[in-house]
């Protein structure tokens, strides 16, 4: 015959319930977060792959126009077109890595996860809501 659950079982019950809805929710919040460094990894990837490869053609096709520059003016302004040559590549150097710099603070890594994150914060600071 069952005997009915008692105070200390229930509270026993309750405390095994409750830890296991913490540890599905912290196990979806893990996923989701290996799920983001997964993609950002791709992400990441492809982007050097082709960062790499657009700045070895624009170096290649920069030096060539320097060379053009310089050679046409080779007779009359030599001096004068290579500082201009030097001057653009300088002021492209500087304009890249402004870019660079601001392109870095930008932060995307986790966002979804840490999106859902503050959300379970925000739902468990309202009091009876929810229950």
């Amino acid at each position: 015959m069952d005997r009915p659950a008692g105070p200390m079982e229930r509270v026993f019950g309750a405390s095994k319930r409750l830890l296991e809805h913490l540890l599905e929710g912290g196990e979806m919040r893990l996923r989701l977060a290996v799920l983001e460094l997964e993609e950002e990894r791709a992400r990441l990837f492809d982007l050097l792959l082709l960062a790499g490869l657009s700045l070895a053609l624009a170096a290649l096709g920069l030096a060539f126009v320097g060379v053009f520059v310089v050679a046409a003016f080779w007779e009359t302004h030599r001096l004068a077109a290579i500082a201009a040559v030097a001057a653009v590549f300088l002021l492209g150097a500087a304009f890249a890595a402004w870019r660079l710099r601001r392109l870095a603070r930008r932060r995307s890594l986790l966002r979804a996860t840490l999106e859902q994150l503050a959300t379970d914060r925000q739902l468990l600071a309202e009091p009876g809501e929810g229950a």
